[in-house]
């Protein structure tokens, strides 16, 4: 498999990861970075938005919505982010599919409740050699779950 799959955490801690069909590539935090600094990095994997640039991309971005309890604030910036990756991957042209976590994490095993320990630890038993952060682990998660669905590994629902 000579395609890019782009894995995205779209929270303000949250990150990148690309994986290829020879494993993980590249991984990248959004931790102390701008929105610009975060799309110039996708444009980077993705290419220029020309459509000869890169057709073997494809991106699979976590479906968020508010969470209860969760203040205004943290709740505006949260979608904000979420909506500048959106922009970022319809701009690129990256074909992209937007996935909950309760469908990546079932298709992995590892249904978190909340609990991004699962995740991570789940990251980790599948990407030995990278050292997983709750910042990445998601990201190489949902990046994981973009390869195999794209493998047809999982029965389309």
């Amino acid at each position: 498999m000579s395609e890019i799959i782009i894995g995205i955490d779209p929270g303000m801690n949250g990150g990148m990861a690309c994986i290829t069909g020879y494993g993980p590539t590249t991984i990248y935090t959004f931790t102390d970075k701008t929105r610009t600094d975060i799309c110039d990095e996708l444009r980077a994997w993705a290419g220029d938005g020309d459509e000869f640039t890169r057709q073997d991309c494809f991106a699979y971005i976590e479906l968020v919505h508010t969470m209860p309890k969760q203040g205004v604030v943290s709740s505006g910036k949260f979608m904000k982010n979420y909506g500048v990756l959106l922009g970022a991957l319809a701009t690129l042209k990256v074909p992209h599919e937007e996935v909950s976590p309760a469908k990546w994490q079932r298709a992995l095993g590892c249904l978190s409740h909340g609990d991004k320990n699962v995740t991570k630890a789940k990251a980790q038993e599948l990407f030995p050699s990278i050292k997983c952060t709750h910042a990445i682990s998601d990201a190489l998660l949902i990046a994981e779950y973009g390869r195999r669905q794209r493998l047809g590994l999982y029965r389309k629902t």
